[in-house]
Order: C-alpha cells, then structure tokens, then sequence
C-alpha cells in the first residue's frame, strides 16, 4: 500500500531537504494565469465522462470511490500531451504547471461531485411518480412530481453553490491552523507534485498507458457482451454462474466490468460488507421470508409491492443504513469535538514551534490572492435569497421559512462535516440529508406535500455540505501545490456551473434509455 508519505518522498529529489526544494526554480504564475483556457476545456471533456460514470455508478451500485486522483492524472496526461506536442512546433507560450494541474483537477471533481450531491439517484429520482407509485402510504400528487430538465436544473444552479461560501472563511483555521489532513485531498497533492518531476512524468506515462490498455479491453469486453445479449435471456449477464437455482434467487455473475472496477477502487472491507450483504440477504434471508407468503404478508401481493417481499427488503435495509448512519453521525460528532478540544488547547504550543521549510513556502502562498470574508458572507446570503425565492416556486410544499431554517443551519452542519471529513476522509452529507427529509417531512406534514417538502430539503442540505467539505479537500490539494486559493475557489465554481448543467443533461439520458427505479432492474 502506497502511503501519503511514499508519495511525497517520490517527489522529493535525491539530496533534496524538502518536498518544494525539488520545485524551487519552477515557476509559480500568478492566480489569473492558474486558470487557462486549455485548462478549462480539458477540466469540461472530463468532467462529461466524470459524470457518466458518478451517474452510472449512482444508478447502479450506490458506491462512489474517490474520483481526485484519477482526475489528477487524466488531466495531467491530457494537457502534457498537448503541451507536448506544440512545443514540438516552438509555439507553446506557458508551461503546464502542478498548479493547473490542480485546478483542472478541482474543476473536475467540483462537477462531478454534483451528480452525487444532486440526488439524482437518490432524493430527486424518489420524486417521481413510478417511484410513489411502488408505495400506498403517501402516495399522493402532492407528494410526487415529475422529473424534468425545465426544474431540475435551475434548482441545481439556486442550491449547488451555497457550499463554496458557507465555510470558505474558516479555510485558514482548518488547513493551516488545524491542520487537518484530508486524505484524499492530500494524496491527490502528493500525486500532482509527483508527476511533475522527471520521474514522476515517467511514472504517469506508464500509468496512463495502463490506464487506455484497461479502458480498451473494457469496450471491447462490453462490445462482445452486446453482441451476444441480442434477445431476452441471452448473453453473459444470463449465465447460470452458480446453478438454476441460484440464478432464480438473483445470485449470479454479470460481468459487468463496471462492477469489477468498482470492486477494485473500493478498500477490500468495502467488498466484503457488500458480499455478505448480498449472500446473507439473497441466499437465507429472502427465501425465508418468501416461504411466509400468505402468512407475514398477502399471497395476492406483487414481487414489487412494497406491502409484500420487496417491502421487507427496503426497510430491512433502510432501517441498517440509518442505524449504522447514526452510529456514524454520533461517532464523528465525538471525534470532532474531542480532535478540536485537544487542537484548541495546543494551539499555543504549536504556534510557538518553528515551522519547517516546506510549510512556510506554503503557508506564503496560501495566503496570497484571499477571498475576503465580506464577499464569502454576502455570497452565501445572496444566495440563501435567491433560493428562499426560488425553492417554494419549485416546491410548493416548501416555504420560505422552511428554507430560511435549512440555510441558518447549514452552515454550522457544513463547518460539523469538513472538519469531520479533514480527520477522516468521510463526507457524511447523506446522512445529514436523511435527518433533513425526518425533519422538514414532520413538519410540513403528510397531507401537506410532506414527503416532496422533505426531499427537497435533503437535497438542499446535501448540496452544502458535500460542496463545502469539497472545497476544503480541495484547498488542502492546493495548499500542498502553492496553488492559489482564489485560482481554487474560482475553479470550484467553474467545475459546479459544469455540473449543474452536466448532470441534468446525463441524467436525463439514463432515464430515457432506462426504466430508472425498477425493483426489478438491474
């Protein structure tokens, strides 16, 4: 296992006393020059396929592996090569720097993050009707509402940017004071530096081949599965992997190489909760409930209703994930306040320690080009606004002072998350999103549009709190490249306007093409 450590002294060259040593005659441009036009184009076609695959994967498995380091290098092979070749013809103008690196990364994962965040898998998708319809209770028209491209978007572009200016005032309290970690943010650091020395540009080189060889063999294995797969019940996916019986309890292999690459991003303890989940549910727990039809429910129910067997296994599920979520809610509300007690009590000591050499070139650079406090605090009222306006005309069951409670509050929920995700790498904006449909789908009321007013609100709070700790992964990446943090806040923004634009327009593909939230799908 490749440690955060390990990065950095690959990066580190032979005889070097620090990590920025090995970068001192590199030259650092200035904020309005860290964000290109080249950069910006290569961060938009990535962030096309990005949210392809955050969507597939939403539809399909609900696991989202981190995305950073692909984004690193796929952005650093792209401009590198482009780089490469008009130098060739003495008509390149400005290096390709870590610090575009980093923004075309940021750009990249700003977007999409919104294809999570936008819930179009999870709160947006439960909106509508074919999805009330699998349910008795509630199903009301109140309480559905159709999807379309004509809300879903301008309801992305009002909520998706409160959680770049939230907490963007406490980015030096956190980065530089605290110094929180923010795995991924500091890994995808270590990685950018790296492949900008000699080596590393070796490296990623190799990597990228692999990463089109892996790429390759996947069309082509996906091609080949849709040439069999003509009619029903033909092709890979139909195999009997495990027997007859097996296959009629939906335990089989699909070669879906999707899956596979999944399965190999996730940590292995992943893979190994979602296996025995899988085998102790389809394999045990599933027949034995169906061998009580007629007794713990009607024999006259569909395989889909939610009053029959596919009613045990949604809230069997639901009722695990919200109690292993509160868990995880409370653990990290203890570790946050435990961490921060013990940080604010040593703060003197380690303010009088003498930072080392790498740490003052960044803490320099970082607090260059500042994002003043007015403008984070006006930003997030402008647009806390904006939405009180907007969101009822949306939603009608949602009421300005319903939306007004979610934006006092986000913030402070927002500061709970990053600070929690800086420790441990884990964005727990679902789970505060759960809390949010409890909430506001109580207040409002069943008979009142309860269930949309609480879904809407699960989105609005997703969105904060998932942008929010977002960006400060994403200053910790730039702090560790000497990007600028305004070049940062500027490409977060760019990479969310993708997103909001981007992902109703994928979205929208999938659902045309596929029977989205089929129990029996796929």
């Amino acid at each position: 296992m490749v440690t955060n450590t390990d990065l950095e002294l690959g990066v580190v060259a032979a005889g070097e006393s620090s990590t920025e040593n090995a970068f001192k005659d590199e030259y650092v441009p200035p904020c309005h020059k860290q964000i290109t036009l080249r950069a910006m184009f290569t961060g938009f076609i990535l962030s096309v396929v990005f949210n392809f695959i955050v969507c597939k994967l939403n539809l399909t498995t609900g696991v989202i592996p981190s995305l950073n380091v692909a984004a690193g290098l796929l952005g650093f092979a792209g401009i590198k090569s482009w780089t490469a070749l008009i130098q060739k013809f003495g008509m390149l103008k400005q290096p390709f720097t870590r610090q575009e690196n980093t923004v075309i990364q940021t750009c990249v994962v700003a977007s999409s993050g919104i294809a999570f965040s936008s819930g179009t898998a999870s709160y947006m998708l439960g909106m509508s009707p074919y999805i009330a319809s699998q349910a008795d209770a509630g199903n009301l028209p109140i309480n559905t509402k159709n999807l379309a491209i004509t809300w879903m978007l301008p309801y992305l572009l009002v909520v998706s940017f409160a959680g770049l200016f939230s907490i963007v005032a406490l980015r030096k309290m956190m980065i530089m004071k605290y110094k929180l970690t923010y795995p991924s943010g500091t890994a995808t650091a270590y990685l950018i530096n790296c492949f900008h020395t000699p080596k590393g540009a070796e490296l990623a080189k190799k990597q990228v081949g692999s990463l089109f060889k892996s790429f390759g063999f996947s069309f082509i294995f996906g091609a080949v599965q849709w040439i069999f797969a003509r009619d029903e019940g033909c092709g890979f996916a139909s195999l009997h992997t495990f027997g007859s019986q097996a296959y009629a309890k939906r335990l089989y292999f699909d070669f879906s190489s999707t899956y596979v690459g999944v399965g190999m991003l996730c940590p292995y303890m992943v893979n190994i909760s979602l296996l025995t989940g899988s085998i102790v549910s389809w394999a045990f727990m599933w027949p034995m409930i169906e061998a009580k039809k007629g007794d713990w429910y009607s024999a006259h129910l569909s395989a889909t209703s939610l009053h029959g067997i596919q009613g045990y296994r949604v809230f069997i599920a639901i009722a695990m994930m919200l109690g292993d979520g509160l868990f995880h809610f409370a653990y990290m509300l203890v570790v946050t306040i435990s961490s921060f007690t013990k940080r604010k009590s040593s703060t003197q000591q380690d303010c009088s320690e003498e930072d080392d050499e790498d740490e003052k070139i960044r803490n320099e650079y970082f607090l260059k080009d500042q994002i003043p406090n007015w403008a984070a605090a006006g930003g997030y009222a402008g647009i806390a606004v904006v939405s009180i306006i907007v969101v009822p005309m949306i939603f009608h069951s949602l009421k300005w002072y319903h939306v007004l409670v979610a934006y006092l509050i986000a913030p402070i929920l927002a500061f709970c998350n990053s600070y929690g995700a800086g420790l441990t790498d884990w964005s727990l904006a679902s789970n505060y999103g759960k809390f949010a449909i409890l909430t506001f789908s109580y207040w409002v009321g069943l008979e009142n549009g309860g269930v949309i007013a609480g879904l809407a609100s699960c989105g609005l709070m997703m969105s904060i709190l998932d942008t929010a700790s977002g960006l400060m992964g994403d200053f910790k990446t730039g702090y560790l490249t000497l990007t600028s943090p305004r070049s940062m806040f500027f490409s977060q923004l760019i990479g969310t306007a993708m997103g909001c634009v981007i992902t109703p327009l994928v979205f929208w593909i999938f659902n045309s093409a596929y029977r989205l939230g089929d129990p029996e799908g796929s």
